[in-house]
């Protein structure tokens, strides 16, 4: 959508740092540093019409309703949950899709492959200088469970084909795309119990939160594995916990819910866990990328268009 004037003048940035990676800015609009943990720098709360999130600030987002005159907030990240609800209905929310999907392809491809190998067992009888060889299950041949097929379910579904994998995917509903069949979560019961690898890369979302529940792995058959790079609650985590320390599923996690796991969570000790500390998008590629997108949608907003990704168009509707 266009708009009759710029509505977006003065934009902050979690840190010095991004703010000068993206300058220089069009030409009207002006730049300032919010952390949302401390006051503004050199600029009031009122004057500001956009916000660009921290990398991992969603526990500062109450910090967003003393903007009074906020038109736009901006995630880094794919994920947007919680900042809908941190601001008006009025309030624009735009998330940095495909900024993170060659990097959080790359670790879901990862997590599999450790899990299946056992690499992560091989680092454990390094680290005692034991000589463990033992025959592991190959990727080729698995049959693999893909449920999201946005921008990183594409990008994990192309990293795979290579692999020679049996793909099945799942979306919200079914259809067809350029891909071959998507079926609809209404099937995701049945699908589960003939899947070896579940891999989950759906929003969280009311609809989607513990999308992956009891049922949903009580299906899948003993020795399957469950790599969750999406977010933690979009799994049951006491269901996948209980199955994963019973030894009857294995899991590659990326992420969880909560975050961090705490300390004495059965799940670090479980012979069938493997856990990153939420990393998918966290790479080299990452900072490229977001300089490159904000730079569009900053020029985008001078020019009186509406930004990529909208989540909620708010003004720009």
């Amino acid at each position: 959508m266009a708009l009759s004037e710029q509505i977006i003048k003065t934009v902050t940035f979690p840190d010095r740092e991004l703010l000068e990676a993206v300058q220089p800015l069009p030409e009207g609009m002006r730049a300032a540093v919010w952390d949302l943990e401390n006051k503004p720098e050199d600029v009031a709360l009122d004057e500001i019409d956009a916000v660009v999130l921290p990398y991992m600030g969603a526990k500062h987002l109450d910090a967003l309703a003393t903007a009074p005159k906020l038109k736009l907030v901006h995630t880094q990240t794919t994920g947007y949950d919680g900042v809908p609800q941190a601001v008006g209905e009025e309030v624009a929310v735009a998330s940095a899709a495909g900024v993170h999907a060659a990097s959080t392809a790359e670790l879901a491809v990862a997590l599999i492959l450790a899990s299946l190998r056992g690499i992560d067992t091989a680092v454990k009888d390094q680290a005692q200088s034991r000589w463990n060889p033992q025959r592991w299950l190959s990727l080729a041949d698995r049959k693999v469970l893909l449920v999201g097929v946005g921008g990183i379910g594409r990008e994990i579904a192309k990293r795979l084909e290579p692999f020679e994998v049996e793909l099945t995917r799942v979306g919200s509903t079914a259809r067809d795309d350029d891909g071959g069949h998507v079926h609809g979560v209404d099937e995701l019961v049945e699908l589960a119990g003939k899947t070896e690898v579940l891999v989950v890369i759906t929003p969280l979302s009311k609809a989607t939160h513990q999308l992956i529940n009891e049922e949903v792995l009580a299906a899948m058959p003993d020795g399957a594995l469950v790599v969750n790079v999406a977010r933690g609650a979009v799994v049951d985590s006491d269901a996948l916990t209980a199955e994963v320390v019973s030894g009857r599923l294995r899991a590659a996690l990326d992420v969880f819910d909560p975050e961090p796991i705490p300390e004495d969570h059965p799940l670090w000790k479980a012979e069938g866990a493997l856990i990153t500390p939420h990393n998918g998008g966290n790479t080299s590629a990452f900072s490229p990328r977001i300089v490159k997108l904000l730079k569009s949608q900053f020029g985008k907003l001078a020019d009186g268009q509406s930004p990529e990704n909208l989540v909620r168009p708010g003004p720009f509707a």
